[in-house]
C-alpha cells in the first residue's frame, strides 16, 4: 500500500527533482510535496494536514542546511504544531555530511533517522521496511 504523500524538504531544486524522481518511480506515494526550506515545508504541513486529508504527508526527508529555516528549526516548529498537524510518522534527516554535533542534536528531536546524500532506492526501501507496514516498492533501476 503506497504511503498518502512524501514530503521532500530540501534548498537544491536538482535534489528535489531527483529524490521525486527516485520516490515516483519506486511507486511508494501517489503524492510528491516539495518545500525548498522550513518555512516552506511548514506551510506545506498546515496546508495538507487539515482534518485526516489525503494529501498529509506520512514521510518527511528533511535536509538540514537550508537557508530561512534550517532544518532543526523546522523540527522545534514541527513539534509546536497541534497534534492532528503532527501527522508524518516519519521524518528522515538529509545531510552531504554527518556531523557529529548534528547527528548528536538529532538524537534528542523527532527524528526516525539520519542519513546521507544522495537519496537511493535502497535507502527508502530501508526506510519504508523499518518504519511502515507496505511492502517495499519495486526496485528502481
Amino acid at each position: 500500500m503506497p504511503l498518502r504523500s512524501v514530503l521532500l524538504v530540501d534548498d537544491d531544486p536538482t535534489t528535489n527533482y531527483l529524490n521525486r524522481k527516485l520516490l515516483t518511480k519506486m511507486g511508494i506515494t501517489a503524492e510528491v510535496l516539495v518545500a525548498l526550506n522550513g518555512q516552506e515545508a511548514l506551510a506545506a504541513v498546515h496546508n495538507h494536514c487539515q482534518e485526516e486529508s489525503p494529501t498529509c504527508p506520512e514521510l518527511i526527508f528533511l535536509d538540514v542546511n537550508m537557508p530561512l529555516m534550517n532544518g532543526f528549526e523546522f523540527l522545534d516548529a514541527y513539534r509546536e504544531l497541534p497534534p492532528a498537524q503532527q501527522c508524518a510518522t516519519v521524518v528522515v534527516m538529509l545531510t552531504t555530511s554527518l556531523h557529529p554535533r548534528d547527528v548528536e542534536r538529532a538524537q534528542v528531536l523527532p527524528v526516525s533517522g539520519f542519513l546521507t546524500k544522495p537519496l537511493t532506492a535502497d535507502k527508502v526501501n530501508e526506510i519504508i521496511r523499518a518504519h511502515f507496514a507496505a511492502a517495499p516498492g519495486p526496485p528502481a533501476d
